[in-house]
Formats: structure tokens, sequence, C-alpha cells
């Protein structure tokens, strides 16, 4: 969970401060995450044989990283981190109970006092969230809800994820070629948001989501989603500590009914549908 919130802390600082376009730092956060891995993974390949690729899995990760980037030119740390897992988990729900997951009925009070706090969070007036970045850090909480969903039937993480940036290292690599060529002038970078942008690849987001695709072995959809409940939390703290930004009341209280209302879910038992 230190991880997920560094990558909001790495990136808003990057792109916050303008030293480094969202492109870029996608591409290059995508590309040092593929080489760490690779000259980790590669021993192992070369005794094992490469497994099989997981074009979906990849997909996600692109999809998580392009929209995550793009959503923090205009969103703070704790806010984005708020936005993005309160998604993460919604979308983890909604597989759960597809799954045949039973909610007891103050699990739903629960589910549902958490999507009023992303709803009062993203409502129109005071101090509400710039709209695009909204809606780009939501789909990317969907696209990491999915890669986390689909990171629980892998056999060996290290080997799946390596695979899984590997494949992403194209997809990024032509969404910065893209940017490229419709704005010539939109790639920019300084060495220190070079530097934040492989920070936040190699370490927080590869090794990171090794250990994550480690875990996800032993959890539930549902606890999985809810134990990177404290990530929101930790970036809020992480942003007005280093980047000096507000707690405003507005995401204090959104934090408290969503976080609260996932732990009402995650404090509930749960199983299985019985079957008619």
């Amino acid at each position: 969970m230190l991880a997920f919130a560094a990558n909001s802390l790495l990136t808003r600082m990057a792109l916050g401060a303008g030293l480094i376009d969202a492109a870029s730092f996608t591409a290059l956060r995508m590309v040092s995450g593929a080489v760490l891995l690779l000259l980790i993974a590669l021993p192992r390949w070369l005794r094992q044989g490469r497994p099989p690729m997981n074009g979906r899995a990849a997909l996600m990760l692109f999809a998580y990283m392009a929209c995550f980037s793009f959503a923090y030119l205009s969103l703070s740390a704790g806010t984005g981190a708020l936005l993005l897992f309160g998604a993460v988990q919604l979308t983890m729900f909604i597989a759960a109970l597809r799954a045949g997951e039973y909610f007891a009925p103050l699990s739903w009070g629960g589910f549902a006092l958490a999507v009023a706090g992303l709803v009062f969070l993203v409502s129109p007036g005071l101090a509400a969230p710039d709209p695009l970045g909204t809606l780009l850090m939501l789909a990317a909480g969907v696209a990491w809800g999915f890669y986390s969903l689909l990171g629980r039937g892998a056999a060996d993480p290290l080997r799946a994820t390596a695979g899984n940036f590997i494949l992403g290292v194209p997809l990024a690599l032509a969404l910065a070629g893209s940017v490229a060529l419709v704005q010539q002038e939109a790639l920019q970078a300084q060495a220190e948001g070079v530097w934040l942008a492989v920070a936040s690849g190699a370490f927080a987001s590869a090794l990171g989501y090794v250990i994550w695709y480690a875990a996800l072995k032993g959890l539930t959809a549902t606890r999985a989603a809810t134990v990177q409940l404290s990530v929101p939390v930790i970036a809020a703290a992480g942003g007005a500590v280093l980047l000096a930004e507000p707690l405003t009341p507005r995401l204090l209280a959104a934090s408290a009914a969503t976080l609260g209302g996932i732990a009402i879910v995650l404090l509930q038992k749960t199983g299985r549908r019985r079957n008619a």
C-alpha cells in the first residue's frame, strides 16, 4: 500500500510541477519497470522458458497508467487516490457479487455510503475536482480493478508482472508518439521529472505490483479491494506534508464516508450465494 501511495505522490510531484508531460511520464514509467523486471526475471526465464503473456492484463496495466498520469495533471494526490481506489473497490465488489459472494444487508448499507462519498466528492460546487481529471482517474480505477482481478490467477507473480510490463511498453511508446504527432511541442521532460518517472516505474510500480500479485493469491475479490483502503489516507497525508496540498473539508468528509462505508463491508461476513 505504501508503494501505491508513493505512485500518487511521485506522479503528482512530476506532473503538478510541470517537470515532465503525462505521455512521457507514462512511457518512462512503463519502460523502467519493464527493464528492471526483465533483469530480475531473465534467469528464471532461461531456466523455465518464457511464460505465456497475458494481453488483457497488459492492456489494463497500460490503460491504468495512461489515465492515471493525465488525471494527475489537474488532481491533488489525495483526491486522485480517493477517486482511484474508490473506483477500484467498486469494480472489485461488483465482480465479487457476480462471482457469487453474498453481502449482508449491513454490507449493502456500507456500499451505499461509499458510493455517496464519491458522489459528494465529485459533485459540482466549491472545491470539486476537475471533471476531466475525475473521469480519467475513475477510468484508471476501473482498469486497475480488472488488472487486480486478472492477477488473482497468476501462478508466478514475478514472471506475470514482467510479462505485463513488457507487453505494455509498445502501447506506452505509441501513446507518446501519438501525442508528439498531434502536438510536436507537447513532449517535454526535465531531468528531475525523468528520475521521478523512473522511480515510480521501477520501484513503486514494478516491484510493488509483483508484491501485490503475490498477495492476491490469498485474497478474495472483496478482501483484495478492502486492503487498499489505507492508500488514499497515506497519499493525502503525503500530499499535505510533501506537496503542501490542502486537506479540504470536502476531501475529508468524502474520505470518511467512502472509507468508512467500505470498512463496514469488510467487517461483515461474506459467503457464497445459495442456489435456489
